[in-house]
């Protein structure tokens, strides 16, 4: 028994190790181009450079649009996950702690949104916000990322907090705390692990996005990452060094807030599997 437990693990170590290459190895590749020139790319893709220069990532930095588009990126992606998260609670709150007639046509009415992909219908989008004057604008893209976020965080967020004992509301209702107050300064430092989780889900599809920003995005001054670095691509040439320089300063900030929320993250992920 102890011989299969041991193969079985051992197993599950091999899988986990070659999934990690399987996806560090790109990123870990784009950084080392980052530091090369284009030729050199060429020359030798898989080597270390030559010499180790910042040269490229000053030059993404100093002459092209590239802070512009960055803290566009800021902009968009920490809006569409506050909107997230604060409509989120909110509605997963009162599916979870108060029954009412429709509760659950209306939790089921939210997981709808997890099977319908929100481009199917970037038609009718359009339109929508063309007649509120959103389009061309990042209020109108923060709506859009809220608006697919919102279902998996009502799902992530209603079974934390289905899975937390009533008790606790009840004892703070006797000392006459409010139902806001419950809600800021009991429940959410409960499901702060849920809360990474919901912003970490969204952050990375959100700050790669390409297709909505090249939907509702004409203005220059108005591009995100994604969709900016697209100038780095020309019809004949492309500066591939600088590319790489961009896109790995693009790749960093989420790899830092995961590292830094990733205790939280692992928490929410694993909470409820040890009793």
């Amino acid at each position: 028994m102890n011989l299969r437990r041991l193969g079985s693990r051992s197993l599950i170590h091999i899988i986990l190790i070659v999934n990690t290459v399987l996806v560090l190895y790109p990123m870990f590749m784009m950084g080392l181009s980052a530091f090369k020139s284009t030729r050199e790319i060429f020359s030798n893709p898989f080597g270390l450079p030559n010499t180790w220069s910042l040269e490229n990532f000053a030059k993404v930095w100093a002459q092209t649009n590239f802070p512009l588009y960055f803290r566009n990126s800021v902009l968009v992606t920490g809006g569409s996950i506050s909107i997230i998260l604060v409509l989120g609670v909110m509605a997963a709150y009162g599916l979870a702690r108060y029954k009412f007639r429709g509760n659950e046509f209306l939790y089921l009415f939210f997981l709808s949104g997890l099977m319908l992909p929100l481009r199917l219908a970037v038609i009718p989008l359009f339109v929508q916000l063309r007649d509120m004057g959103l389009t061309n604008s990042h209020l109108g893209l923060m709506f859009i990322y809220g608006a697919q976020g919102l279902p998996a965080a009502v799902f992530i967020l209603t079974g934390f907090l289905k899975a937390l004992p009533a008790e606790i509301e009840d004892a703070a209702r006797i000392d006459g705390a409010s139902e806001f107050r419950i809600l800021w300064s009991i429940m959410l430092p409960l499901i702060r692990p849920a809360l990474v989780i919901v912003a970490i889900y969204n952050l990375v599809p959100i700050w790669n996005d390409f297709f909505f920003p090249l939907v509702f995005i004409q203005s220059e001054n108005l591009k995100t990452l994604p969709l900016g670095l697209t100038v780095f691509m020309g019809q004949y040439s492309t500066d591939w060094a600088v590319l790489f320089a961009g896109l790995t300063l693009a790749a960093v900030p989420v790899i830092i807030i995961y590292v830094i929320m990733s205790k939280q993250f692992i928490a929410g992920l694993t909470a409820g599997a040890v009793k």
